[in-house]
């Protein structure tokens, strides 16, 4: 074999190489893209504000029954508690009587409501003589264990009877005040013993709108 010959037979073995090799990778990079789209995940967008709060069926205070459809329109601040509280629940029912006098005419377009986890005890009449010592425009509301559960979920609130002396008990619960805007969507919460300061200012966003 020529030299001529051998050099042209070299050169072809090489374009043939490179196409070889060119073709192994272009196939390689297609079954990882399509590998990528099989496991791409979809979008989820979200408006950032966690889902608090949703639809429940109770009874107030005066025997009604009522839904998350009878407090909207205004915002309104919830709070879940018990009447045999020893302390959080007065004290919050009390700093937020001290609130909606502080807000003076704004407290109109504001609601307030107190629910129980305690149904057990916690009767219609109950509520109403314990809500005596509070602003009257706060509504209680109670109902069967069950719909007490489900309300709570929708708020995401945890509750739990601790077992006390003898056959009484109490309850643990979460204790921050829920406030929503008027259309029921959750604005902020207030913490237990959060400064008044703080506390008025979220209340008043959200009467404002």
């Amino acid at each position: 074999m020529s030299a001529l010959k051998i050099i042209r037979w070299a050169a072809w073995a090489l374009v043939v190489v490179a196409l070889f090799g060119f073709g192994a990778i272009a196939l390689g990079w297609i079954q990882v893209e399509k590998l990528g789209r099989g496991n791409r995940q979809p979008v989820v967008t979200t408006s950032g504000v966690p889902a608090i709060g949703g639809p429940f069926s109770l009874v107030n205070h005066h025997g009604e029954r009522v839904s998350q459809d009878t407090f909207k329109g205004k915002p309104t601040a919830y709070f879940f508690g018990f009447t045999h509280c020893p302390e959080v629940c007065p004290t919050t029912l009390f700093e937020m009587t001290q609130h909606l006098k502080t807000l003076g005419p704004d407290a109109e377009r504001l609601n307030v409501v107190f629910v129980t986890v305690d149904p057990e005890r916690d009767t219609p009449d109950l509520l109403k003589t314990y809500l005596e010592s509070f602003d009257p425009r706060i509504v209680a509301l109670t109902g069967t264990p069950e719909e007490v559960a489900s309300a709570a979920k929708a708020f995401r609130i945890s509750y739990r009877k601790v077992p006390t002396e003898g056959d009484n008990y109490t309850m643990d619960h979460s204790s921050s005040v829920i406030v929503t805007d008027a259309n029921g969507e959750l604005l902020s919460l207030i913490d237990y013993h959060e400064d008044e300061a703080s506390a008025l200012a979220k209340l008043r966003r959200a009467i404002q709108g």
